[in-house]
């Protein structure tokens, strides 16, 4: 049998291996899924924060299903959800569909049939934890896709640009624009603080 020389040079080994590592990371599923790792571990930093570890843990782990992982994979952009992407491609978002059902943080996970309402629909209370739950994702998701500019108040504005479209119930509206105001007024430290005091201090 003919000896086969191995060359076990790290030097040789990485020089060769580059190439593949350049590629992989310039993929789309690649990047796809570091924003949605990043994503998650700034959540789960601020749940901690918070005492909802278990929410922590779970946060949006959805987003590994296939359904979801391949459009993010597909359509990612780096500066905004792929699910956007989606919308603007087939006229809707089937990872969307799919995420908003599974993860109760999301105020479209409370949109119910109302009862002797004008509106046909109508957001329902949502439950003290998923509401705070929601505030940190909102402030996850700015700074994720905000990077070195993201500033406090960068949660507030985009609450601001989008929520004459929100279905939610008062209480909950009220809610998070308190804690939203907080945090773009004085800062997370005192955002946080205000949560553990005013917000969650009755659970």
């Amino acid at each position: 049998m003919r000896r086969v020389d191995i060359d076990l040079n790290m030097d040789t080994i990485r020089q060769k291996l580059a190439p593949v590592q350049e590629a992989v990371q310039n993929a789309g599923w690649y990047k796809h899924l570091m924003t949605v790792n990043h994503h998650r571990r700034l959540v789960r930093e601020h749940c901690f924060r918070l005492g909802l570890y278990r929410q922590g843990l779970l946060h949006d782990l959805s987003k590994y299903s296939p359904v979801e992982f391949a459009v993010g994979a597909k359509y990612y952009q780096g500066f905004q959800s792929p699910n956007n992407a989606e919308r603007m491609d087939r006229g809707y978002s089937s990872a969307w569909l799919h995420h908003k059902g599974r993860n109760k943080h999301h105020l479209e996970y409370w949109i119910d049939y109302s009862l002797g309402e004008e509106s046909p629909l109508s957001g329902m209370e949502m439950p003290t934890n998923y509401v705070v739950e929601m505030f940190c994702d909102r402030v996850a998701a700015s700074k994720t896709y905000r990077g070195a500019a993201y500033e406090d108040s960068d949660p507030w504005k985009y609450y601001e640009h989008s929520k004459s479209h929100y279905l939610m119930h008062p209480n909950t509206r009220a809610m998070l624009e308190s804690m939203l105001k907080k945090l773009a007024d004085e800062g997370e430290d005192a955002a946080f603080e205000y949560i553990r005091t005013e917000i969650l201090h009755n659970r």
